[in-house]
């Protein structure tokens, strides 16, 4: 199957995507040994040669990670102030893989990672409507007349959210806490949060227990484990339905 010659660089693990376009666009990546600039170049994978810089490249099998992100990491790569990622999570791992959206540093639970471009972009499209569920610890007793401003979709600074669903799941009278189940099919930055700050229940503790259909079951803090083949087909099955 022909791909992109970008692509299939990224894919290698020798740059992003972007960045080897600008190594296509110098002139220091070659297809079976002549110089390639132009960005639209196909390539076979498995029949032709590219190389980087005169070096032979190869890409790396697709890897699909879940991982139980904890509390204070960050979910990046890398991070100038020194802090724990979730990249040191996965040390362990030789491929670059990537988180596929994002979980703020107070926040736990599930993200995915992987180094499959075209399943990272269809996870993380606001038209494709993956379902992401929360548990949030809300501060006070929301009444139902508030919820009902979440399901419906309330004003945040960057718009309007898209319906959520949301019930209470258990409420903690000792310590003034609700929690609450909140299911949203979009990735507004720290969306849950600043959901519950806009009808005046902040939020204490918020973790991520699924995506669709996958769980942290199995997993503790700071764990990962490699989805089955099977979890990969039906990822791919339920963002493409989305967006037929």
């Amino acid at each position: 199957m022909l791909e992109r010659l970008q692509k299939f660089i990224a894919q290698a693990g020798v740059a992003s995507r972007r960045d080897a376009e600008e190594l296509i666009k110098a002139g220091r990546v070659t297809v079976n040994g002549k110089i390639v600039t132009e960005l639209g170049t196909k390539v076979e994978p498995k029949r032709d040669k590219v190389a980087v810089d005169k070096k032979l490249i190869k890409a790396e099998k697709y890897l699909y990670i879940l991982l139980y992100k904890p509390k204070g990491v960050i979910t990046a790569l890398e991070d100038p102030q020194g802090r724990k990622t979730v990249t040191n999570l996965v040390a362990d791992i030789p491929e670059r893989i990537y988180p596929v959206g994002r979980l703020d540093y107070n926040t736990e639970g599930l993200l995915i990672m992987t180094n499959d471009g075209d399943l990272t972009n269809a996870l993380t499209h606001p038209r494709h409507e993956i379902a992401k569920t929360y548990l949030a610890k809300v501060h006070g007793y929301p009444p139902e007349e508030k919820l009902d401003k979440l399901r419906i979709g309330i004003k945040l600074e960057d718009g309007v959210t898209a319906p959520a669903k949301v019930n209470i799941v258990g409420i903690d009278q000792e310590k003034e806490l609700t929690t609450l189940e909140i299911v949203i099919y979009e990735g507004k930055n720290r969306q849950i949060r600043r959901m519950c700050e806009a009808i005046g229940h902040p939020v204490k503790n918020l973790k991520r227990v699924k995506i669709s259909f996958l769980t942290l079951e199995g997993l503790r803090r700071g764990q990962y484990r490699h989805l089955l083949p099977s979890e990969v087909e039906e990822l791919k099955k339920v963002s493409k339905k989305k967006n037929d």
